[in-house]
């Protein structure tokens, strides 16, 4: 029930999009930013996957690794690889 808390899931969209954008934004005035974006990535065997990047100048400028896994991530990963 996403209304139930007044709106809540929608302001956490908008919230998400809003950091988003301004990560990209201040990427592409020159200073660097870290944010998680869906992207083209050889992380995994996945073409495309949801990760940290960093933002700059031309975008995206560097994927960062996944980092360490723990049992439950690395199940859910090949799950989606399925």
């Amino acid at each position: 029930n996403a209304k139930g808390g007044k709106g809540s899931a929608t302001l956490s969209m908008a919230y998400a999009g809003a950091r988003f954008g301004k990560a990209v934004l201040a990427g592409l005035s020159g200073r660097r930013r870290v944010e998680c974006a869906y992207c083209k990535s050889d992380v995994s065997d996945l073409p495309y996957f949801s990760q940290k990047v960093v933002f700059g100048e031309g975008g995206i400028v560097k994927v960062l690794p996944l980092g360490e896994l723990n049992e439950y991530e690395t199940k859910r990963l090949e799950e989606a690889k399925a």
